[in-house]
């Protein structure tokens, strides 16, 4: 496929994953992202066994794993602490292969780029328009020097919850919704030793994930009308989590205001027609 090119409409996990499988294959890749400058915002994230062999076939499993942290026996806890399951590591190894991972959303995403030929990176670029016919697509996009427009052998759309490719090829798909509930999170330091384990109470949860690097990824989900937000969302989640079973209130007081994150939840909840 040494004359195959694709397009890849978003820089970040996915579109960057979708690329480099594609580069490993011999495809010409080229990578669109309408931001300045390629970068991940967010938090953290809990990488399953599936995860880390994906990234295992993509050769960058040992960076992954030596920038994050294995994930320690943890399991699922009520608010007061009493553990309703337990996931035995050694046990997820032997059936899996591999652990879970927890990593910085920014660490994932810099090694991925970093595993990318510069020249496939182009930022600034927010893609206007997408054409295809069964034997080429057609890519216009706008540049701070004007619109350009890229042929395609094939177009990845991974241009975020808003995908502008979606809407465009598929027009009358609903698009997506509220699930129902609102999230916060963030990345802290935190050196005491914490499982990954998730909380649950009446219409809530709370997850705790360690990162690498002395660093911990917390969330916090609420069941909730969209739409809500809070003068201090960090004095929001100590509202209704504060008095959830240690190491919570630890991992709050420990969580500087600026860096707490709140996004309503949202999913596809119709099928694409392809």
């Amino acid at each position: 496929m040494s004359d195959a090119h694709a397009v890849v409409v978003g820089g970040g996990i996915g579109g960057l994953s979708a690329a480099l499988a594609l580069h490993r294959q011999g495809w010409r890749v080229t990578v669109l992202e309408r931001a300045p400058e390629l970068r991940e915002v967010g938090a953290g994230l809990s990488l399953m066994a599936n995860a880390v062999r994906a990234l295992d076939a993509l050769g960058l499993g040992p960076t992954v794993r030596r920038g994050g942290h294995g994930e320690a026996p943890g399991g699922i806890r009520n608010r007061h602490g009493r553990w309703l399951s337990r996931v035995d590591a050694t046990e997820m190894v032997r059936q899996l292969g591999t652990t879970a991972l927890g990593v910085h959303r920014a660490t994932l995403h810099r090694t991925l780029r970093e595993a990318l030929p510069a020249s496939s990176l182009h930022t600034s670029a927010t893609v206007e328009h997408v054409e295809s016919d069964p034997e080429r697509a057609s890519v216009r996009y706008r540049t701070p020097n004007g619109s350009r427009t890229l042929t395609a052998d094939l177009v990845v759309g991974a241009d975020g919850l808003r995908s502008r490719v979606r809407a465009q090829l598929w027009p009358q798909h609903p698009g997506p919704v509220y699930a129902g509930s609102t999230a916060w999170r963030a990345a802290i330091a935190f050196a005491d030793p914490v499982p990954a384990a998730i909380t649950w109470g009446p219409g809530a949860e709370f997850g705790m994930v360690p990162i690498g690097d002395g660093q911990l990824y917390w969330y916090a989900a609420l069941n909730a009308p969209p739409g809500g937000h809070a003068p201090d969302e960090l004095a929001a989640v100590r509202e209704r989590f504060g008095d959830w079973h240690d190491p919570i209130p630890a991992l709050l007081a420990a969580t500087p205001p600026g860096v707490v994150l709140r996004n309503d939840i949202h999913h596809l909840a119709a099928p694409l027609p392809s």
